[in-house]
């Protein structure tokens, strides 16, 4: 059984927060941290090398999720991707990171999208279309092979 992806959680609302973490362990992955600023988002990214970190676009410190999102991409070999109410605030290319999930989402929808990027980055490919509530960068999507699905359906 491979190991479970690593994921870091940025959202600075506690509860939403402690919710991804059930999420994020209920879809087989590792929480294995939370931060509520860009500044501790950057740090522990460097610190924990996740796989996979989920940010929202508002931090405790401001509309700062984007450029920590940017840095995080640019820096580690994990992915990001962004789980905000303000889909419509991130620029077209996404800061670099691989997609984004609008608020108010599902828990399914979460559950469905961790079990989709973790077979992503362990195939290095998709295993078909993104699930509904997942909407991947146009790099992602080329990068991953998800193209060919959209084209086939």
């Amino acid at each position: 059984m491979p190991e479970p992806l690593k994921v870091l959680i940025v959202e600075d609302e506690v509860l939403l927060a402690v919710e991804l973490g059930f999420l994020v362990r209920e879809a087989g992955c590792e929480d294995v941290g939370h931060a509520m600023d860009s500044a501790g988002a950057v740090k522990l990214a460097s610190a924990l090398h996740p796989d996979i970190t989920l940010v929202d676009v508002h931090l405790s410190d401001g509309p700062t999720g984007v450029d920590a999102a940017r840095e995080i991409a640019q820096r580690n070999d994990g992915v990001v991707l962004f789980m905000t109410a303000n889909v419509k605030r991130l620029p077209t290319d996404l800061a670099g990171a691989c997609g984004v999930i609008g608020k108010p989402y599902s828990d399914k929808s979460v559950r469905r999208a961790l079990t989709y990027l973790a077979g992503c980055l362990r195939e290095g490919c998709a295993g078909g279309p993104p699930p509904i509530g997942l909407e991947l960068s146009r790099d992602f999507s080329a990068r991953w092979g998800v193209d060919q699905f959209a084209q086939a359906g």
